[in-house]
């Protein structure tokens, strides 16, 4: 059962690395996995906060740092060693049919995608805090979120199951955060 999981895994992975290869891609998605690309994004919405909800910014950017710490903890220091999967770029068996667009390849295991936890975690907990002044455009988030993690196949970095298994790390934390910060403090 779990070799087949792998090999369909695998599978979709060289559909996503090297059958969706176009020049666009290759020029664009190495640059939206990187965290100074998303900095403008960061800074429209901490102002956003800042300016609408004065002194209850504070707990929302206290919790939002909070579901980062924990997803970021819980991938790299947690799973990330219990699971030792190597990335599909570091896989000896299988690095030779990797695309790698990254800079690098990094060596702290593939399982889970710490990008993918992070922002689906703090995708999920923009949403739940958001939802209820802007519920149409909270949901953008998550294509946000889902943007970063096909980038993250694409460039050869993780496989598919890597950023699914973290971004329901990530959909997890951001819920707690989420709930727990509307219902002690909440925008509104």
């Amino acid at each position: 059962m779990l070799q087949k999981i792998i090999e369909i895994d695998q599978y979709l992975f060289l559909k996503i690395n090297q059958g969706c290869r176009n020049a666009f891609f290759d020029t664009v998605l190495p640059f939206v996995r990187a965290a100074n690309f998303w900095a403008p994004l960061y800074i429209f919405i901490l102002l956003f906060v800042a300016i609408n909800f004065g002194k209850k910014a504070i707990w929302w950017v206290i919790l939002a740092l909070i579901t980062f710490a924990y997803t970021e903890l819980i991938s790299s220091n947690i799973l990330k060693p219990l699971f030792a999967r190597p990335r599909p770029c570091t896989d000896p068996i299988f690095s030779d049919k990797v695309r790698l667009l990254a800079n690098y390849c990094g060596g702290n295991g593939s399982f889970t995608s710490s990008h993918a936890a992070n922002h689906f975690g703090l995708a999920m907990f923009f949403y739940i805090t958001f939802k209820h002044i802007s519920p149409q455009y909270s949901k953008l988030f998550f294509v946000w979120a889902s943007f970063v993690c096909f980038a993250q196949v694409y460039v050869g970095v993780h496989y598919p199951t890597d950023v699914m298994g973290g971004a329901l790390l990530g959909i997890f934390t951001g819920w707690l955060t989420g709930n727990f910060h509307n219902k002690k403090k909440g925008l509104l």
